[in-house]
């Protein structure tokens, strides 16, 4: 698959990184750094724009090191681009550590994946078929 892709910022096209990957690294595009604080929230542009086709997404996602290493993720995990925006990604991050977090320019801050997805058409009925696991929710589902 091809996608048509504007790039205005200074750092390279995004990639997969092995043969096997799902997701391309996202890298921030700042003209200043960017300090979050405990808590914390900021949209990062990138400088990407994207013409996907229909039928697919691109899901901004948080990259697990940051995650883990730094407590920074994406706030709207994942975050969804439609195929009909046309505008600059951006990535909404969050400090959840204790400590202050600065975003440098060409800093890795989320991952995307290009994913299809189908439309539904709804059928409104007035019961629905049973199952073992019937409204059994949250948590019903583990061993006990």
């Amino acid at each position: 698959m091809t996608i048509n892709i504007i790039n205005k910022s200074q750092h390279d096209l995004p990639n997969y990184e092995t043969i096997a990957s799902a997701g391309m690294d996202l890298r921030a595009n700042l003209t200043e750094k960017v300090t979050l604080e405990p808590m914390g929230r900021a949209i990062v542009k990138t400088g990407l724009f994207l013409e996907l086709p229909i039928g697919y997404e691109a899901q901004v996602r948080p990259r697990s090191g940051l995650a883990a290493k730094s407590g920074i993720t994406v706030l709207n995990a994942p975050g969804t681009i439609d195929a009909d925006y046309r505008g600059e990604v951006g990535v909404i991050l969050i400090n959840l550590s204790n400590e202050v977090f600065t975003i440098e320019n060409g800093e890795r801050i989320a991952q995307l994946i290009i994913a299809k997805h189908e439309r539904a058409e709804w059928n409104q009925v007035k019961v629905l078929t049973e199952t073992d696991r019937g409204d059994g929710g949250f948590g019903s589902t583990g061993v006990k």
